[in-house]
């Protein structure tokens, strides 16, 4: 119909908006993308990053996260990540030129864990690329095998038993730098052996451990929840693991809003999602948790300014010091950003 608006489009987002709550609230988005090329989410650039920063939030600092961008396209393939290293760093002094802007304050890469002990020659380049902001490694590890899911990633379910993956881990730790990773929620186990293999090196938990909700797990929520609920807490009981609170509106968790005629409100995203967020909380701890946005592959389903609306909805009845802790300071120490 010619009056139809796409989901996620800048269209759909404008077509509803909120008042900003607690806007002197400093927080660092701990987890966004940006492509220059296109890609299956578009193009993301500085002024699309700007714009949805810019969108009433204070959003001081933020973390740019691997996502296989402007990767080299020749040398040697265990150096072709650090093209993006060396584009990110490009942008990011960019960002500092504008102090009433947020500015992209820490960079996190890609390095093949499967490279053991050897990982380090690629660490060693991005640090050099990195303009002084590199800051660890993603090797994401998602395997579904259902062939339902849109983004199902395909590195083989057991990656992270794999010996030589966690002496690439523990490389990491042993030159200081931080380890990200998404996976979906029937891979936690794996990763809980993972973090239990490395127990010196900061490993960060993306996107909950992704409960699914689409395709073959389609109406099962309620089925995977205390499944997911218990690996949670298992995972939490490693204390070198930080969770990251966002990334839970991708379309693959299967709350539909990607498919909406307008976009959801936070009381709805509240409502949602708010029994994710407070286990989580409970399980790791203000000092422990760290949100993030995880744009723009989220803002398929929900805007920036109503994302952000909601998880401080969702905190809103912890101390002043315990939400600071999870909007910026835990970011702030696990980064290295202050």
């Amino acid at each position: 119909m010619a009056n139809e608006i796409t989901p996620g489009s800048q269209a759909w987002h404008d077509s509803y908006r909120e008042a900003i709550v607690d806007p002197d609230q400093r927080i660092i988005d701990t987890h966004h993308h940006l492509w220059s090329t296109e890609s299956m989410w578009g193009r993301y650039e500085l002024d699309d990053l700007w714009r949805d920063t810019g969108s009433g939030h204070r959003i001081d600092k933020t973390v740019f996260i691997d996502c296989h961008s402007n990767y080299r396209t020749d040398g040697p393939d265990q150096l072709k990540p650090v093209g993006e290293t060396e584009y990110v760093a490009g942008v990011a002094a960019a960002s500092a030129g504008d102090p009433g802007e947020a500015t992209i304050a820490g960079i996190v890469g890609h390095a093949n864990m499967q490279l053991g002990a050897a990982a380090e020659d690629v660490l060693v380049a991005h640090e050099a690329a990195g303009n002084g902001l590199f800051r660890g490694i993603r090797h994401a590890g998602p395997c579904d095998e259902t062939g339902t899911l849109m983004n199902p990633g395909g590195r083989g379910p057991g990656i992270y038993l794999e010996p030589e993956f966690q002496e690439g881990v523990r490389t990491l730790g042993r030159l200081g730098y931080t380890y990200d990773t998404w996976h979906f929620f029937h891979q936690n186990q794996a990763f809980l052996a993972l973090a239990r293999a490395c127990p010196e090196t900061v490993m960060i938990l993306d996107h909950f451990g992704t409960p699914l909700g689409v395709g073959a797990y389609a109406g099962k929520q309620d089925e995977i929840f205390p499944i997911w609920q218990r690996d949670i807490e298992e995972i939490a009981r490693c204390p070198n693991v930080m969770a990251k609170l966002g990334g839970l509106a991708m379309p693959d968790n299967g709350f539909g809003w990607d498919k909406r005629a307008t976009p959801p409100s936070s009381d709805e995203f509240v409502e949602a999602q708010r029994r994710y967020y407070l286990h989580m909380i409970e399980c790791f701890g203000p000092e422990r948790c760290l949100f993030e946005s995880n744009f723009p592959v989220d803002r398929l389903s929900i805007s920036y300014h109503v994302m952000w609306n909601g998880m401080k909805k969702l905190v809103a009845g912890f101390t002043a010091a315990e939400r600071d802790a999870m909007f910026y300071g835990t970011a702030a120490r696990v980064y290295r950003l202050d």
